[in-house]
């Protein structure tokens, strides 16, 4: 799991929103709660103060009410740590003393962003910046250093992973940018800039480490903060680190070994003021809650149990036994039975009996934690560790663990498995325990977070799918989850104690019922619109919210009005009107790709009757250093040079044919740049493409040659896995998906095979085929789920046996993730917690794929039409 994603579920129900924004009535109002006395300050004059996100600037201007001058792009910045208890108090005293100066600076305005800063799986390097300064030069740097250091020393903060502290207060600094610049990563992504020695500019890394540019010499002034940095160090301690097992904001967990016995242990760290959870215990605190939890438990068998605590530079450590065999989780793909395309009746018997087996042990090592007046808080699959010969289980990870007596709610749980707001005590656990009912069969419970009411549905898919399961242990688990009324410690007044008792289908639409399906999408699809905002359109994925992301196709605004447009759902007249606005001029820092950026989005405004704007966009991209992007589809070469190639077509311009070539040329010759990635988006299959299409235009053999190059890359990186069939090997999984999968190198061989006959071809994309045919998919998306699946399957030319029925299979199984909104029909975005709109991930995504198998007129994705050899199939 994802866990960026958890922060953006915080501030609506339904969508990823930024975590600045207040759910309020149906939409999202901008806040950010309630706001600090220096945040509500009028500012002197020659000052002008904005809000940027979860920063409120605030800077010295001239008589024109630009910058003032002297402040230089890059430099040392200085950044001051708060936490919730002292926040108010530090933010007055850089206010005061930065403006009595005019040193411009920034800061979080009120206690909720900065709770979220600092929270458990906030950005670690990141976390705790509460102030940032911005000193002219390395003298003032000094200056501010020491008197605004005097004023806050030995004021508490978490510690800033990214810089180099001053003294011992909460000053930290760290080299990097001022202003927004952009350049174009090792990898070929649009990322922020600094200026190297030589003028160009470079990467401004931001890891949770003190890094120093090479080209920078660190001010004689910080060298005694950089020895007292380094001077700290794990060597005397009587444990060998072996290996980082997790990272968070909290700390990590390492896996060590005892010098003194030789014996395995874990350590788990604690970082102060770090890690916040919803009562806004920090990591130390929730670290000695779990010494507690332990020490209670200690003698029962069913958890680590306690060897050692300790403290190293106010770093917290818990040391404890090493538990051996695998996490639940991990069982998944090697035994779940829906994993391959037809599971025999056995398969699902033996794993029917195997899965009640391991709740049943679950449940009794439960027991046994309530036995003892803990309440565990955070049962879910990665916290339950099965033996090496299953015989047993344990459960780990109990920072969020409470006496019962406490009645405490959660604080932190896993979002498949959080109890509703009512539950306390001991409900907590079996709230999680009816949830692990359902997702050992259909590990899809995070849908439940939106909606409660799904229980009742995913029952019932479990039961068609598994017919050995009682029909009581799925009843009793949807009573639970709902919250019927005389459930046991769950009021029948509680706002959870509602349940579904409405005789009508769950979902609005089947997926199959087209045209109905298609009205219900896109109907929810309006539903959802924003069009009063400007930072996106329609909701969907979390990588919107990056600078020009609300736009593109992948994950904003083009995307989904592309899908309307392709499956006969007419215009959005207002949509269109939006990306007319938004882009004149784009924000900032837009990529200048086909699926992430401005090359797409010129695509879509054509292909929508905005000529005038999309040939404007596309000399922006010119404009541009583009030829030093990755050559892959998403973002880099290839997908710029397909829009080229299709602005070229519908214009008849040679000036853009030929730039189209050149953006091939480009491509073929940085092919070794896709390195270990494999697949359409990121992969040398987006390249693939780009030399057919261009084949297709200019009718030169030497494309179809490149095209064939890149595919032998692609799928020299595919492996088969205990089925036979091929998939994509990322070294720690197999993908089978569209964007990044071997069906996504399949959707191209079918293109490339309708050209120049290939036996190994004609062999992968066969071996490939039963990648889009399985039963189960952890996501419904375009390109890492069901949907792409389905659109592969509608399209492929791949001999196989009833393929139709294959198609009409897989579009029912997409209603599995199908949730009603409003009344309509969406679908999930990436990591199943919210609902999604776009393109990529979400409705738009599924609405385009139904579209492309049901629809009476061809409907594709860009530059992946229906091979010429096939009609499009029919289920």
């Amino acid at each position: 799991m994802d866990k960026r994603y958890e922060v953006y579920c915080l501030a609506d129900r339904f969508f990823y929103e930024t975590p600045d924004r207040l759910s309020a009535g149906n939409g999202a109002a901008s806040g950010h709660g309630p706001l600090y006395e220096a945040a509500q300050r009028a500012v002197p004059e020659g000052w002008r103060c904005f809000l940027s996100g979860d920063w409120l600037h605030v800077n010295p201007v001239d008589a024109e009410g630009q910058p003032r001058p002297g402040l230089p792009p890059q430099g040392w910045k200085i950044h001051v740590s708060a936490c919730t208890d002292n926040a108010e108090k530090l933010a007055s005293q850089v206010w005061d003393y930065c403006v009595a100066r005019l040193v411009p600076f920034k800061f979080v305005p009120g206690p909720r962003p900065l709770h979220l800063r600092n929270s458990k799986y906030a950005d670690r390097g990141s976390s705790g910046k509460f102030a940032t300064i911005y000193p002219a030069d390395e003298q003032q740097l000094h200056t501010v250093l020491r008197e605004l250091g005097a004023l806050l020393a030995g004021e508490p903060g978490p510690y800033i992973l990214s810089d180099l502290r001053w003294q011992d207060g909460p000053l930290y600094v760290r080299y990097g940018g001022f202003t927004r610049r952009y350049c174009v990563d090792e990898h070929g992504n649009l990322v922020g800039a600094i200026e190297n020695a030589d003028g160009k500019l470079v990467p401004d890394r931001r890891e949770p480490k003190f890094h120093v540019p090479e080209w920078i010499q660190l001010p004689d002034f910080l060298a005694p903060q950089l020895a007292a940095r380094n001077s700290t160090t794990v060597t005397d301690l009587p444990y060998r680190i072996e290996s980082a097992l997790h990272f968070s904001n909290g700390g990590g967990v390492y896996l060590g070994r005892d010098r003194r016995t030789g014996d395995k242990v874990v350590l788990k760290e604690a970082r102060p003021h770090a890690g916040l959870a919803a009562d806004r215990a920090d990591a130390v605190t929730r670290l000695e809650r779990e010494r507690a939890a332990l020490e209670k438990l200690s003698g029962l068998g069913v958890a680590p149990e306690v060897r050692d605590w300790f403290t190293l530079d106010d770093h917290r450590f818990l040391v404890m036994d090493f538990l051996e065999g695998r996490t639940l989780n991990a069982f998944f793909a090697e035994r779940h039975p829906l994993m391959g395309p037809a599971p025999e009746p056995a398969a699902l018997a033996d794993y029917t009996r195997w899965a009640l087996g391991i709740h049943a042990a679950v449940e009794d090592v439960v027991a046994a934690v309530h036995r003892r007046g803990v309440v565990f808080n955070d049962l879910h699959m990665f916290n339950i560790m099965v033996a090496p010969d299953e015989s047993g289980v344990k459960l780990l990870d109990f920072e969020a663990a409470a006496d019962v007596g406490e009645a405490q709610r959660q604080t932190l749980a896993h979002p498949g498995f959080i109890a509703p707001a009512d539950r306390t005590g001991f409900e907590v656990d079996r709230y999680a325990l009816a949830c692990l009912r359902l997702a050992l069969f259909l590990p899809m419970t995070t849908l439940l977070v939106i909606d409660r009411d799904k229980a009742a549905h995913l029952a019932e898919i479990v039961a068609r799918e598994f017919p050995d399961v009682p029909a009581k242990f799925l009843a009793e688990a949807v009573e639970v989850i709902q919250g019927a009324p005389g459930t046991a410690g769950t009021p029948a007044t509680a706002p959870s104690a509602k349940r579904r008792t409405d005789p009508a289908p769950y979902l609005p639409a089947e997926p199959a019922d087209w045209p109905h399906s298609r009205d219900a999408m896109v109907a929810g699809i309006l539903a959802s619109a924003t069009p009063e905002r400007t930072d996106r359109l329609f909701p969907g994925d979390i990588a919107q919210f990056t600078d020009g992301g609300g736009l593109g196709i992948a994950y904003g605004a083009a995307g989904v009005l592309y899908a309307l447009a392709e499956t006969g759902a007419g215009r959005y007249g207002e949509g269109e009107e939006w990306l007319l606005r938004q882009t004149a001029p784009p924000p900032p820092g837009t990529s200048l790709g086909f699926y992430d950026g401005l090359s797409g989005v010129a695509c879509v405004l054509d292909r929508l009757g905005h000529p005038e704007r999309a040939v404007e966009l596309m000399e922006r991209v010119l404009a541009e250093k583009w030829h030093r992007l990755a050559p892959d589809l998403h973002g880099g070469l290839a997908g710029v040079g397909l829009a080229l190639d299709h602005l070229a077509r519908t214009r008849g311009e040679q000036e853009l044919r030929d730039r189209a070539l050149e953006a091939a040329g480009h491509t073929a010759d940085r092919l070794d740049a896709c390195g270990k990635r494999a697949g359409l988006l990121r992969g040398a299959s987006g390249p693939a493409l780009l030399f057919l299409r261009l084949y297709e235009t200019t009718g030169d053999p030497g494309l179809l040659d490149l095209a064939a190059e890149a595919l032998r890359r692609d799928l020299a990186r595919c492996v088969r896995n205990k089925n036979g069939t091929l998939v994509v090997d990322e070294g720690w999984r197999t993908l089978p998906y569209l964007g990044a999968g071997s069906v996504g190198i399949a959707a191209v061989l079918d293109d490339y095979l309708a050209h120049r006959a290939d036996e190994e071809f004609q062999e992968a994309r066969t071996a490939i085929l039963p990648a889009a045919r399985s039963r189960f998919y952890a996501q419904p998306g375009l390109f890492r789920g069901r949907a792409g699946c389905v659109l592969h399957l509608a399209r492929t030319t791949t001999p196989g046996a009833d393929l139709d029925g294959e198609l009409a299979a897989q579009i029912s199984y997409l209603g599995w993730y199908a949730m009603p909104y409003q009344k309509h029909l969406a679908f999930p975005g990436d990591q199943m917690m919210r609902l999604s709109m776009d393109l990529a991930t979400g409705t738009a995504g599924c609405l385009l794929a139904l579209g492309a198998a049901l629809h009476d007129r061809p409907v594709q994705l860009p530059f992946l039409p229906p091979p010429p050899s096939a009609e499009v199939r029919r289920p």
